[in-house]
């Protein structure tokens, strides 16, 4: 219920919070465009055309996180949580198509150029849009953190940016009031590619998101706390972590217990740890591996100590885990995880086999290669 109660929290912060930049940047991008076309600013209408692009940002904030929000079902059993990304590529889009536009336009009044009628009036406008802007940025941004929205982070850090191109509007409408040098038309460029980029980098954000990036280091921190918390687990590892937007993981881990464990204990504690960590953390576990250690035996767990300093002496090697002794098979299995500088690991496992068979030459060695995908 906590978690129903953070998401349905989470989509009423983002809705309001983008009903403010609606209202804001209409409100802003009106009195821009009608101060532009009065003075002939070329300038300020791009950037009242800037606004009017956020405005649009701001609807599909609001419609992707409704989207986003609604409750699984049969055609998407896993929800609906990546229809944010989507949202992002499609405010990427327009913003690109805003900054196109602005060049294009920008680039005809460097060859026909009007010289725009600044007066007191449009450089209060202007300035006023600032001080809007750098608000409404820092508020943005803010209640992005809050709730964990690339989206509302992204839309706070154009909009404090938006406040740096009203700025350079600002200064080229007092040069020309001072020194009669008219620069307009060169600064609505910068401002074009600048909008540009913001498209761009916006695109590889949510490309980023869709394509799966290493989880953030407190989500496996957390997770890994929760499931320690259990007396029987000695360790947590392979944690995988999927993605299924903002704040929504399936995952799987593996954990490490005693030898002398029954089915039915292992059973209850895996029951236990599923819920603990989704109570904790929001995540949903959906299977929990099995570690045997070899707890009865003390010979063997100073054999595993030993073979862990010889192993994770590579070059390579972050971890061992996994570690088991069969006796009567003379059979030892275990786990490495490499980096990905590693680029012969079949090269490194087969060193790693030869260097513990020195050692032990009556034994069997058996490794298995885990990726470095989480912290």
């Amino acid at each position: 219920m906590a978690e129903q109660e953070k998401a349905i929290s989470r989509e009423k912060t983002i809705v309001r919070t983008g009903i403010i930049g609606i209202v804001a940047n209409v409100l802003l991008a009106s009195f821009k465009a009608l101060v532009g076309l009065t003075v002939h600013s070329t300038a300020m209408i791009l950037d009242a055309v800037n606004n009017f692009s956020d405005v649009l940002s701001s609807v599909v904030t609001i419609i992707g996180t409704k989207i986003a929000s609604k409750k699984p079902d049969k055609k998407h059993p896993l929800g609906h949580g990546r229809a944010e990304y989507l949202a992002q590529m499609i405010i990427a889009a327009l913003i690109i198509y805003a900054g196109i536009t602005s060049l294009l336009e920008s680039i005809k009044k460097i060859f026909n150029p009007v010289a725009p009628e600044h007066s007191t009036v449009s450089l209060i406008v202007i300035s006023v849009a600032i001080v809007v802007k750098i608000v409404l940025g820092i508020y943005v941004k803010k209640q992005g953190k809050k709730a964990r929205s690339d989206l509302l982070i992204s839309s706070g850090t154009d909009a404090l940016f938006d406040a740096i191109l009203s700025t350079a509007v600002l200064v080229s409408a007092v040069i020309l009031m001072i020194f009669k040098v008219n620069i307009e038309a060169y600064v609505s460029v910068i401002i074009s590619f600048f909008i540009f980029k913001a498209g761009v980098e916006i695109i590889f954000e949510a490309v980023d998101d869709m394509l799966g990036h290493r989880v953030e280091a407190e989500y496996t921190r957390k997770l890994k706390e929760s499931v320690l918390a259990f007396e029987e687990v000695h360790g947590v590892y392979d944690v995988v972590l999927h993605n299924y937007g903002p704040d929504r993981y399936l995952g799987s881990l593996h954990v490490e217990i005693d030898d002398t464990m029954t089915a039915d204990k292992i059973d209850a504690l895996t029951r236990n740890i599923t819920e603990k960590a989704f109570k904790d953390t929001g995540i949903f576990i959906t299977a929990v591996g099995i570690y045997s250690n070899n707890s009865s035996n003390e010979k063997l767990m100073k054999l595993r100590n030993d073979i862990t300093g010889l192993v994770v002496d590579h070059k390579h090697i972050l971890q061992l885990h996994g570690f088991y002794v069969d006796e009567e098979k003379k059979r030892i299995t275990f786990d490495v995880v490499v980096d990905f500088d590693e680029q012969d690991r079949e090269g490194l496992i087969n060193h790693i086999i030869s260097d513990v068979k020195t050692v032990l030459p009556e034994y069997e060695v058996a490794v298995a290669i885990d990726s470095d995908i989480s912290d």
